[in-house]
């Protein structure tokens, strides 16, 4: 149902009241049922408050450092490991945003099956539920060969239609084939880009590219090869500002070596490119678009230059363009309360628990969405803990969000939980050993959790009106009403005397 502010929309109907009054007398039967109607209408709402169509209260938030910058994995990345293994390393490393290749092995147990747009509609909703459940999004897929033949190709934008994918990149042998591919893109509205393989492939050279693009349809672009270009001996920013407007999609990295066909990857930042350089043109055309990580040099062991680059990128994202997400705790945990020797940050950026006492935020958050994973020893308890008014009196003055291996065997005690509250909707935790996901909003009286993909608490604060007493009669420990716990408050992390671990903590306030 519409709300309405009733005082103004009543002044304005007691004026087109007056003037059909004036105007013909006969209407004024019909105007005193018009104003009836929305008297009814603007009795005071029985639903409660909706949020903002933005936060993420039904799936998992997306943490981009910067607004309309998409930092994701080129699944060929990680092509000496399968699909669904190379989505874990990507998930790892907190990214979102996927783009696949064809003819990746999909999984260990099935080495004959590749990852293309030939799997089954069974295998495509094995994979579908797999990147759900980590909160992350196939969203880019290529390079893929296509053709003049559109019954071919038109298996491929199935395929993508099928799976959310929104841009199939592409280097057809034949040029003509972009008549067909325009075709199909307009049809199924998703777009296509050209990839720059090394000088002597096809379209190394923008030029190239640029001559593909014009006056074609927008959904016609190019993938921008950053790496490549310069093996090609191709200034990247040069050819970022020749083609501007017609960016896709980045293949994103830097080099050891410039105009070297053999050059190698390093991290970004410290070799022969001026990535911030390149990230300001790319933030002064206002590219909005996935920047995919492409690292194509030790393969078995390239995680931590990938983290290293990840953090330059997003330490110079935010510095241009913050979209107001950070780390919950720095590195050194210099921005925390706790206990020394108990908690620590290792160079995988998993904060481990040492035993010995909860960690706190220095800082309060009161409206704020919160993201985390989490991993489980057997039989594990903790939580999160947030709006702590009092951390002398923390379990009184503060919601805390259950984590748990299973079930502490209280109603309101599973995983996910408002615990002794409120119940978690399914029980969707994973097993001791893997990682869990979770996104925690808090607006005003409302709090939303997503576990693993699916929202699992939908909670109003108001309908707690007693102390100790929970909406549905039940009993619960805490001397204040939900209603009446702080809005703003510290965030912590329980000690249950159980080993846990997490990563990828980010907060955004709202």
């Amino acid at each position: 149902m519409m709300t309405v502010n009733c005082c103004r929309e009543y002044s304005i109907l007691k004026f087109l009241r007056i003037d059909l009054i004036l105007e013909n007398n006969m209407k004024v039967k019909a105007v005193f049922v018009f104003l009836i109607v929305l008297f009814l209408g603007c009795s005071p709402s029985t639903e409660k408050q909706q949020p903002s169509d933005n936060l993420p209260i039904t799936t998992h938030a997306v943490t981009d450092a910067y607004d309309g910058w998409r930092l994701g994995m080129q699944l060929w990345s990680f092509n000496k490991y399968s699909f669904f293994e190379a989505v874990e390393k990507t998930a790892d490393l907190g990214l979102t945003w996927i783009q696949a290749y064809p003819g990746q092995k999909l999984s260990d147990t099935e080495p004959d099956l590749r990852f293309d747009h030939s799997l089954t509609a069974e295998q495509r909703q094995t994979v579908k539920d797999f990147i759900r459940s980590k909160g992350m999004r196939l969203v880019n897929y290529g390079v893929v060969g296509l053709s003049t033949d559109e019954v071919e190709n038109r298996k491929v934008f199935d395929f993508a239609k099928d799976m959310g994918i929104e841009l199939i990149i592409t280097e057809p042998k034949d040029e003509a084939a972009w008549d067909v591919i325009e075709k199909l893109c307009e049809e199924y509205n998703i777009k296509a880009a050209v990839h720059n393989h090394p000088k002597p492939s096809h379209y190394w050279n923008p030029d190239k590219a640029l001559e593909i693009c014009k006056d074609r349809s927008p959904l016609i672009g190019v993938c921008a090869d950053v790496g490549h270009w310069m093996r090609s001996g191709v200034d990247p920013i040069e050819a970022i500002q020749k083609l501007e407007g017609r960016i896709h999609d980045f293949h994103f990295g830097d080099l050891n070596e410039f105009g070297v066909r053999e050059a190698h990857d390093v991290a970004w930042g410290t070799g022969v490119a001026d990535v911030e350089a390149i990230m300001q043109e790319m933030h002064r055309q206002n590219y909005q678009g996935t920047v995919c990580v492409e690292f194509e040099h030790n393969w078995l062991k390239s995680v931590p230059a990938i983290r290293q680059s990840l953090r330059y990128f997003n330490k110079v994202a935010q510095s241009i363009n913050p979209s107001g997400w950070q780390n919950l705790f720095t590195d050194d945990l210099s921005n925390a309360s706790l206990k020394p020797g108990t908690w620590e940050i290792d160079e995988n950026g998993i904060l481990a628990l040492n035993g010995g006492g909860y960690i706190w935020t220095n800082e309060q958050f009161g409206n704020f969405i919160l993201d985390l994973e989490f991993k489980l020893s057997e039989g594990a308890n903790s939580g999160v803990f947030f709006r702590a008014g009092d951390l002398a009196n923390y379990v009184h003055t503060s919601i805390e969000v259950q984590i748990h291996e299973s079930t502490d065997g209280s109603k309101y005690g599973s995983c996910g939980s408002i615990y002794d509250c409120l119940g978690a909707k399914e029980d969707v935790v994973k097993k001791a050993g893997e990682w869990n996901r979770f996104t925690i909003t808090c607006l005003d009286n409302k709090i939303y959790v997503v576990q693993n993909g699916v929202q699992i608490i939908d909670m109003d604060l108001n309908d707690w009106t007693e102390a100790g007493k929970n909406p549905d009669g039940t009993a619960n420990k805490f001397k204040t009403a939900y209603k009446d716990m702080p809005r703003n408050g510290f965030i912590g992390l329980q000690d249950h005397g159980n080993p846990i671990w997490f990563r990828n903590l980010r907060i955004k306030k709202i």
